[in-house]
C-alpha cells in the first residue's frame, strides 16, 4: 500500500534539534493544515512533516516537493538546497523565502535570522500566495473549474 506519492505529497522538513522542534515544528504543522485543507481530501494531496535527519536518511523522498522550515544552520534539508534556490522574498534581512527547483523537483526554504523571522517567512509564503502557486504547479489546477485535477 502506497502511503506517500512523490508527485503530489509535499514534505515539510524541520530541524531535529531542541530549538527547532520547539519553534519550527509548530509552524510546520500549521503549514501542513493549510496544505491538507487545500488538498480537499484527495489521498495524496497532503503534507507530511518530517525531521531533517529522516529526510537525509531517506533520499528517495528527495523526489518529493519539499518545504524546509528553518535555515541552513538548523535544518540539514535547507543546508542541502538553500545554495541552489533563488531568494524570492527578503524582508528586512530578517526573513527569507527561497523557491525553485532542485533536480527538477520543487523546493522551498523558509527561514529567518531568529525564530520570529522564520515564523514571518512562513506567513509571507502563505499570505503572498506562494503556497497557492506551489500547489497549482504540483497539483495542476484545472482551468475554469476551480478545483484540482
Amino acid at each position: 500500500m502506497k502511503l506517500i506519492d512523490t508527485d503530489e505529497a509535499i514534505l515539510i522538513v524541520t530541524g531535529g534539534g531542541i530549538a527547532a522542534e520547539e519553534r519550527d515544528r509548530p509552524l510546520a504543522y500549521w503549514l501542513k493544515s493549510e496544505i491538507d485543507r487545500r488538498g480537499a481530501g484527495h489521498q495524496f494531496r497532503r503534507a507530511v512533516v518530517v525531521s531533517d535527519g529522516w529526510y537525509a536518511e531517506n533520499r528517495v523522498f528527495h523526489l518529493n516537493p519539499a518545504v524546509m522550515i528553518g535555515g541552513p544552520g538548523v535544518n540539514v534539508g535547507a543546508r542541502e538546497v538553500a545554495g541552489r534556490l533563488p531568494v524570492v522574498i527578503a524582508e528586512g534581512e530578517q526573513s527569507f523565502v527561497q523557491s525553485g527547483d532542485v533536480n527538477e523537483v520543487p523546493k522551498v526554504c523558509l527561514w529567518g535570522i531568529d525564530a520570529a523571522g522564520t515564523a514571518r517567512a512562513v506567513r509571507l509564503f502563505v499570505e503572498r500566495d506562494m503556497l497557492s502557486g506551489l500547489l497549482d504547479r504540483i497539483w495542476r489546477l484545472r482551468p475554469n473549474v476551480g478545483e484540482y485535477a
